[in-house]
């Protein structure tokens, strides 16, 4: 709080402390009187301001050498007094002005900063500003005349100086500021008096002479040393468009006379120091500037701090408001550095330049000037030409920024970008930059090499994910940024130009080469997008928007082009070159109409074969993503449409669902992802209701392509699809269509086998998944909610519950039954020869002497499968005989629960079987033995005696030989096929023993093959496998494999219990460690471990189990 609140008691406070500083000038009274001055008040120290300046201004302009510390102290004491007072007289501004800007001239001129030290000139420059803010009202003004020009002239320069020149920090944003409120920009918190136009214009012309020295130094400011503080270039740019904004407005330079009027001659001196704003200045000075604003733009849009990018944006936007006319030249500098940092890693930046592209757009700043407007299209113009040699000469930073450009000029313009686009030049330009610039790299070789397997996730069969599209890798640059641009460049385009126009020009270049037929699509895609306003980011809305009957009428002409033949159904795989085009036969069948996409260009063959006879990898990479950009078309379609999708279902879900069931993975993706789009546009809840509800459509078109399977031989990959993704309820309406698949497989066994087979697998898994798996689900589920099912299944009643005479009777009648048919003694053959026919007929009525009831409509299918497949398995193809394998697993799993049809189905299957599993290439040998597996676990003892005698003695013999293979073998060896196989049979035998219950010299032989596997030496995998063998044999014989290891390696004594008895001496006593000591011993501590848990329940007065009778 101040003491002194009247100036007479102020001042009698500070006179004597002002006399004795006006008579002695040291430090220590400037210290003094600054310390009397904080006990005034604000409103008496304005009436005492002169008064108490005086002796501060007289130490200053004292001749001779002063103490840097004393012009500090007084310094600092003037900015004080201003800081709390106002200047009220015009001498008095100027005369503190002059002397303050005195203390900081240098005598060798202003090519270098004055040589005091950094305190004084921070103090010096804060009491120039501190003056500024304390002029009132008009006195500031004063300042401001054309006879003070020479004064102003020289602080400008100084303060350019020290902000340019300076290493302290501090001094050089301290300098900008003071120069900013010079020059009548001062954006602090202070009030100040705005001008009116008369002030702003006479200011205007005042500061015209100072702007090639403040723009040069500011720029050189600006584009620096790197390493300079953020808050200077901030500082220097706000300061720049301030200044080129005030001198270069608009508003302005309208009302300047074009010529220069005379002055009189006491102020010729003066005038000649002025500068006339007129059109031949204004144009000179524009190109100037328009080299200063090319270089910041450069510079600051890269540069590393966000602040500087967002001042940048700021600069932009004050120029193209207040200067646009005037600086004409560097409007496409302006917007370079306004879309250039939309997509901005700030998003404080994005966010602003958005906020100014659009304001600027809403203001209609381009479009309602032509010269404007005239620019953005040379610059498009100019840009599309250098877009391929910068797209190939860039890193992807500059390419980013390249792109941000192009994009930015796009939205700018708006719809009068069909003025450039009418321009055939300028529209084959662009298309060319942007066919080059989206060339995609496909030397990949996993694209060709990744195959579909499996079956569809259960996620997708009941309900939706959205579809993606594939990640695509592109020639000319690697960065994920730059193709959603490119996306954003075609969708601008779609947004605001004639899309008739665009869509030929586009299907024509679709057309015209295969070189640019993906890049094309891809355009042709995003355009369509586009139009109907999705995903586009747009500054202001167009004209007009394309009614739905034009995006229909668009969108259908491409997609012909999309689903023709040569277009469609490319070479993706080797396989395809292997498929003949001989003409077939089919029977009469119903009278169909084929989709669109069926019985077009029917005379031209499915596969271009014909004109690539050796396909490269790259090729089929090329047509891999060909048609996945097809496809990702038609979902963009969809979405474009909407519910009116529906109407064009019937040409396009026949096509996508054949490339649904694609044996190329990425294919088979994308196509599954476009029915997801289908489904989401059209209002399905899920893939199996978009299938079920357009069956009677599909099911015409595969009956019909397998009519004239030669030209529609993809016709099978379709019911694939649907028997993929849908459920039970499908069976009935396509049973007609499977059949026809069946007589088309009867008439063509040895050419196009290999594709009927496929969807013979998918249908044989479909059927193992409706009837097989679903009902075991349904009774896990039981069983865990029932709360008596405590049970195990299969397991045997006691015999004081459930047994009776005529059970056990019944069990003996059958167990011998099944043994005659295991030995192959079939008492009546001639009559089941008779009997057979009638039961593969495929009317499903099929009934046995005992009047048993018909088969299920499933079960019939599966098994007239199996009849076709069993033919299938000795055909010379290696592909074909796996898939057969494949499937007569499958038909066996469906079959399980109707052994009167399965025993006799694995019964002629058996001979050639056998023959896969003896005499065949190691991948045929391992898939049959699986299907082995699986007959063993469903028919049980039926495979006994033909398993011993015919099976059995060639698998031991291979593990017997191929022991000391790999034994001796490195870590490689687990890579290979006969690793593989060998790995297969031991996992495979122990269960095989136990399902088929194999006698004692079966299961000796079984256990001295797999012995050897016990060695140390063989590979962990194998050791494991060998040692799970024997724990299967122990549920079988639990005597025997005991005996075997004990013989090997016996760890322990076992006393008489009487001394009358002979010692109990086993072979395995006393032998030394061995390479199968390891294995054995632990093979021992497992089978004593689960032996005392058997004796455990005994114990504790369990019911004893009936175990097999001791040998």
């Amino acid at each position: 709080m101040a003491v002194f609140d009247t100036p007479q008691e102020a001042f009698g406070v500070l006179r004597p402390v002002c006399v004795q500083l006006t008579k002695v000038q040291t430090v220590e009274n400037v210290e003094r009187l600054q310390a009397q001055l904080q006990k005034v008040s604000a409103a008496a120290l304005q009436q005492l301001q002169e008064y108490v300046l005086f002796p501060l201004r007289f130490t200053l302009k004292t001749p001779g050498p002063k103490r840097e510390r004393l012009v500090q102290s007084v310094v600092e004491c003037i900015r004080s007094i201003l800081s709390e007072t106002c200047v009220k007289k015009p001498d008095l501004l100027h005369e503190l002005f002059s002397e303050l800007c005195t203390c900081l001239s240098s005598p060798s001129g202003l090519k270098r900063p004055p040589a005091q030290s950094e305190e004084i000139k921070l103090a010096v420059i804060q009491a120039l500003q501190a003056l500024m803010h304390s002029a009132y009202g008009d006195i500031l003004l004063s300042l401001y005349q054309p006879s003070t020009l020479p004064h102003l002239g020289f602080a400008v320069s100084l303060l350019l100086a020290l902000a340019e020149q300076e290493k302290a920090k501090e001094i050089r944003t301290s300098a900008l500021k003071c120069l900013q409120a010079l020059l009548l920009q001062c954006d602090c918190q202070e009030y100040h008096r705005l001008l009116d136009k008369e002030e702003a214009q006479r200011c205007g012309d005042l500061f015209a002479s100072f702007l090639p020295g403040i723009s040069i130094t500011l720029s050189r400011v600006i584009t620096g040393d790197i390493k300079q503080s953020h808050m200077i270039a901030v500082s220097a740019i706000k300061l720049f468009y301030q200044t080129v904004g005030f001198i270069m407005a608009d508003e302005q330079l309208r009302k300047i006379p074009e010529k220069k009027e005379k002055p009189g001659v006491e102020q010729s001196r003066i005038a000649d120091l002025m500068v006339h704003r007129g059109p031949d200045w204004v144009q000179s000075t524009a190109d100037k500037l328009s080299l200063l604003i090319h270089k910041i733009v450069e510079s600051s849009s890269v540069h590393q701090h966000w602040k500087v990018r967002l001042e940048l944006v700021e600069l932009a936007h004050h120029l193209m408001l207040k200067s646009s006319q005037s600086l004409v030249a560097s409007v496409g500098q302006l917007l370079k550095a306004l879309v250039g940092l939309v997509n901005d890693d700030s998003p404080k930046v994005q966010s602003r330049s958005s906020e100014v592209l659009r304001s600027i757009a809403e203001r209609k700043v381009i479009t309602e000037n032509r010269a404007l407007a005239d620019v953005l299209s040379e610059n498009l113009h100019s840009l599309a030409t250098a877009l391929p040699r910068l797209m190939t000469s860039q890193d992807d930073q500059g390419k980013l920024s390249t792109l941000n450009i192009l994009l930015g000029s796009l939205k700018l313009l708006g719809s009068k970008m069909n003025i450039v686009l009418n321009s055939t030049a300028h529209l084959h330009r662009l298309s060319k930059a942007l066919m080059q610039v989206l060339e995609l790299d496909v030397t990949d070789v996993k694209i060709v090499e990744e195959r579909r397997q499996g079956e569809l996730p259960a996620s997708l069969q009941h309900g939706l994910q959205k579809g993606q599209a594939q990640k695509k890798y592109f020639r000319f640059f690697t960065d994920e940024r730059i193709f959603p641009l490119l996306q954003q460049v075609c969708r601008v385009l779609g947004y605001y130009g004639n899309l008739y126009l665009l869509v030929d020009h586009f299907t024509g270049l679709y057309s015209e080469s295969v070189a640019f037929r993906k890049q094309a699509a891809l355009v042709l895609n995003e355009l369509i997008t586009g139009a109907a306003g999705l995903g586009v980011d747009v500054l202001h809305e167009r004209e007009a928007a394309p009614s739905v009957d034009d995006l229909k009428g668009t969108i259908t002409s491409i997609l012909e082009e999309y689903t023709g033949q040569a277009n469609w159904h490319l070479v993706t795989s080797m396989e395809e070159q292997e498929e003949p085009s001989d003409e077939l036969a089919m029977p009469p069948s119903r009278l169909r109409a084929l989709p669109e996409s069926a019985h077009s260009s029917t005379l031209i063959l499915s596969s271009a074969a014909t004109s690539e006879p050796n396909p490269t990898i790259r090729s089929m990479n090329g047509n891999i993503w060909q048609i996945c950009i097809q496809l990702e078309g038609v979902g963009c379609f969809t979405h474009a449409l909407g519910k009116e999708f529906r109407v064009l279902l019937m040409s396009a879900l026949y096509p996508v669902l054949e490339k649904a069931g694609d044996s190329t993975l990425l294919i088979s993706q994308t196509a599954t992802g476009t029915m997801v789009d289908i489904c989401q546009a059209c209002g399905y809840g899920s893939v199996q209701q978009l299938i079920s509800e357009n069956t009677d459509y599909l099911v015409n078109g595969i009956s019909l392509s397998l009519r004239r399977v030669a030209h529609q031989p993809h016709a099978s990959r379709v019911l694939e699809t649907m028997l993929r993704h849908s459920d039970a309820s499908l069976l009935p309406l396509v049973e007609d269509v499977i059949q026809d698949v069946l007589f088309t497989l009867d008439q063509s066994y040895d050419s196009r086998a290999a594709s009927f087979l496929r969807v013979l697998h998918s249908l044989m898994a479909a059927l193992a998944r409706w009837f097989v798996l679903a009902k075991q689900s349904e009774q896990q589920q039981g069983a865990q909610t029932s709360p008596g099912a405590t049970e195990l299944p299969g397991a045997i009643p006691t015999a004081a519950a459930t047994t009776t005479g005529q059970d056990v009777e019944r069990f003996f009648l059958d167990y011998i039954k099944q043994k005659q048919i295991a030995e192959g003694d079939l008492p009546d053959t001639e009559e089941e020869e008779v009997f057979l026919p009638p039961a593969e007929e495929p009317q499903g009525n099929d009934t046995s002497a005992e009047g048993e009831a018909p088969l299920p409509a499933h079960a019939q299918v599966a098994k007239d499968v199996m009849e076709r497949c069993i033919h299938l398995l000795s055909d010379k193809s290696l592909r074909v005989r796996l898939k057969v394998l494949d499937v007569l697993e499958l038909g066996v799993t469906v079959l399980h629960p109707h052994n009167n049809h399965l025993l006799p189905m694995a019964h002629r299957a058996w001979p050639a079987l056998v023959t896969r599993l003896i005499n065949d290439d190691p991948l045929a040998v391992l898939r049959a033995f699986k299907v082995l597996c699986t007959l063993a676990e469903k028919c049980g003892d039926f495979l006994r005696q033909r398993f011993s005698k015919d099976v059995l003695p060639k698998l031991a013999g291979s593990l017997s030989s191929q022991a000391p293979v790999s034994a001796r073998a490195g870590p490689v060896y687990s890579h290979t096929l006969a690793f593989k196989m060998q790995l297969a049979v031991l996992q495979g035998l122990g269960p095989l023993c136990e399902k088929l219950d194999m006698g004692e010299g079966d299961l000796n032989r079984v256990a001295g093959a797999c012995l050897v596997y016990l060695s140390a030496r063989q590979p962990v995998k194998l050791q494991e496998a060998a040692r799970s063998v024997f724990l299967h044999l122990r549920r079988v014989d639990p005597d025997a494999p005991w005996l075997l290891l004990n013989g090997v390696c016996c760890p322990r004594q076992y006393p008489p219990p009487h001394a009358s008895l002979r010692p109990v001496e086993l072979s395995g006593m006393g032998r030394p460690r061995g390479e199968l000591t390891d294995n054995v011993l632990h093979l021992l501590g497992e089978l004593e471990q689960r032996e005392r848990a058997m004796l455990w329940p005994r114990a504790q007065g369990a019911p004893e189990p009936r175990g097999p009778p001791p040998p």
